[in-house]
């Protein structure tokens, strides 16, 4: 691209952006079909399945989205019995946020439809590419940062 002449096509902010939109539909129509989620409410069943009880504010640092999303994220969840509030002991004033046995089960469930999904996704890249691609996001993510 040219200094010159700017098409939003190929600005890096902008594709990045288009791809990951285009990504979480897909997998929003997945997760909604199937289980009734939405996207901000699995990654945080998600986070919650990797690393256990988090308050809402660890969630929304570690899932990097917006404090009200992951606020409604995690009211919906409580709602539908998938997950609970448990005292912090480290910190009376907060929270942690952990999953029930339903929600347990259904992230079992989900895990092996997001691989599916995630799998279908890279199958036209090669092992090789898809681990410089991973590699390449981290770094441009912790350029960002």
């Amino acid at each position: 691209m040219s200094d010159n002449q700017f098409r939003l096509n190929e600005f890096l902010p902008y594709q990045l952006s288009v791809a990951s939109n285009a990504v979480s539909n897909r997998i929003a129509r997945a997760y909604n079909d199937a289980f009734g989620l939405k996207v901000t409410e699995w990654r945080v069943m998600a986070m919650l399945g990797d690393a256990g009880a988090l308050t809402q504010r660890e969630l929304t640092a570690k899932t990097l989205m917006d404090k009200v999303a992951v606020n409604r994220a995690c009211k919906v969840l409580e709602e539908r019995k998938l997950a609970v509030r448990v005292p912090n002991k480290k910190d009376g004033r907060s929270h942690h946020l952990e999953l029930t046995d339903s929600g347990r089960d259904m992230h079992a469930k989900i895990v092996p439809m997001a691989r599916e999904i995630e799998a279908g996704l890279l199958a036209s890249i090669a092992q090789d590419e898809q681990e410089l691609f991973r590699s390449l996001l981290d770094r441009i993510r912790q350029k960002a940062s």
